[in-house]
């Protein structure tokens, strides 16, 4: 069985450029990657992608203000506080044409 993906395109100017800022960024799209499948803490991303530890916290910040990356929490019994990021996407695909560039967004649906 063959399952079609429906994407969003993106109209706003500023939001292509931001989205191919983003990907443009090899970090950036490690931590895509690595958060695809199940939510992670900043320090699972950093081992798992091999990334230091305060480029991680750069790049979440960048990717969640991008709208590219989920972040839930909670406060542990001790107090201190916990979040996971995820990917919100499963694909960006680009398209260039001229003087016209055309970016759909495929949303991560998995769960975990």
């Amino acid at each position: 069985m063959q399952t079609i993906v429906v994407g969003t395109k993106i109209e706003q100017d500023e939001r292509k450029e931001a989205i191919l800022t983003v990907m443009s960024d090899n970090y950036c799209r490690a931590i895509l990657e690595s958060t695809m499948d199940k939510p992670k803490s900043a320090m699972e991303i950093s081992a798992d992608a091999k990334i230091p530890i305060s480029t991680v916290y750069r790049r979440l910040q960048t990717l969640h203000d991008n709208r590219l990356l989920g972040i839930s929490g909670s406060i542990s019994d001790d107090g201190k506080k916990y979040f996971l990021y995820k990917s919100k996407v499963k694909s960006i695909s680009t398209h260039f044409n001229g003087n016209y560039v055309e970016i759909e967004v495929v949303p991560n649906k998995s769960q975990n």
